[in-house]
């Protein structure tokens, strides 16, 4: 891991710091404001992973160990909660209160299966949902948002949208079903996992659900972190895993195919994942830099994306592996702005998209 130390700053009502650059995290992300806002640390990882517990490979005491060496702040285990036997479940508890520490946060959870229309991941917390028959008659697809809703401590992520599911529930029936109650449950989804699902990260804001993209390995091999470039960051003031309960449930961070690139995005002085109280004028800051350098991570464009998709501000790179950019954008309707970034190379060994932020939504 890096152990170069630096201090990079950009100020109108937002001044940064970002010291210690790391190959793959824990370099903390400071945002001060005048009216003093939380500071936050950028912690990379990957939210979505297996085991031999369920249909992978290892023990829950390896991958911690290997995804710890690998330079990872945080793994997340998600066997499959069908495949799950009770002294498994309560082994992969007992590894990850065993693996956790001030340096690295190691999470159980699991991947429920929805059948007919996909899987969610569950965290934070130890038990299982029940079975959906005792539901039953309102046993179909959105009772598993309540129960999560209903469950202190616990929050949802979508995964692999637009992989399967019936024809009328395709990607989540296009993420219907928003209520009040059940937009906290659901966190996060994956806007990557094998291939790029931005297109239901749109449709699901576009739905009025306040969440975060993530970026996952998905790995049911032997190789957790080491074996993937892409990362989910997650801002948090500590890695303690409350802290990172709490950013997953916010939807603070971002998802990135580059393992160490590192983003800053604030709107009026929110981080991303806030919600602000409406105005016609917003102020966005964005600050982005790879440690690796231009040779092969040269930021090359950066886009501000608005409802629908639409993209209302960009501006290409220098050719360089540092990016800022302080634009004002002007709206009277537009519910939220996320950054999409390009470099010169990803996990997918091409150039193009690299990461999306979370959203900051303007309350409108």
């Amino acid at each position: 891991m890096l152990t170069t130390r630096c201090l990079s700053a950009f100020s109108l009502a937002v001044m940064i710091a970002m010291i210690g650059p790391s190959l793959c995290g824990g370099a903390p992300l400071v945002v001060e404001t005048e009216d003093a806002a939380p500071q936050y640390n950028l912690y990379f990882g990957d939210l979505h992973s297996h085991t031999s517990y369920s249909d992978g490979d290892g023990t829950p005491d390896e991958a911690f160990e290997a995804a710890q060496a690998a330079g990872a702040d945080f793994l997340a285990l998600t066997d499959h909660h069908y495949l799950l036997r009770d002294v498994e479940w309560a082994d992969t508890l007992r590894s990850a209160d065993a693996h956790s520490s001030s340096a690295f946060a190691a999470i159980a959870a699991y991947e429920y299966f929805v059948p007919g229309i996909n899987e969610l991941n569950i965290y934070g917390i130890p038990y299982m949902p029940p079975d959906a028959s005792q539901f039953r008659p309102s046993g179909v697809f959105p009772w598993i948002y309540d129960w999560i809703a209903g469950e202190p401590g616990a929050v949802g992520q979508w995964n692999h949208p637009l992989s399967y599911g019936y024809p009328d529930a395709w990607d989540y029936f296009q993420f219907d079903f928003l209520t009040e109650e059940r937009d906290p449950a659901m966190g996060m989804i994956e806007c990557y996992n094998g291939n790029i699902r931005e297109s239901s990260y749109i449709k699901a804001l576009d739905a009025g659900w306040h969440m975060m993209p993530t970026a996952t390995a998905d790995t049911h091999s032997a190789d957790w972190i080491s074996g993937s470039e892409v990362r989910t960051v997650l801002l948090a003031p500590s890695l303690g895993r409350e802290d990172l309960y709490d950013a997953m449930r916010d939807g603070r961070g971002y998802a990135t195919l580059d393992s160490n690139l590192r983003i800053l995005y604030t709107l009026n002085g929110a981080a991303m994942g806030s919600v602000l109280s409406g105005r016609p004028s917003f102020v966005a800051n964005i600050h982005i830099e790879d440690p690796d350098g231009p040779a092969s991570d040269a930021i090359t464009l950066v886009e501000i994306v608005s409802d629908g998709g639409n993209v209302v501000a960009s501006m290409p790179g220098d050719g360089s592996a540092a990016f800022d950019w302080t634009v004002t954008l002007t709206s009277d309707d537009a519910s939220y702005y996320f950054v999409r970034v390009y470099t010169g190379s990803n996990e997918l060994g091409i150039p193009g998209v690299t990461a999306w932020t979370a959203p900051v939504w303007t309350g409108a």
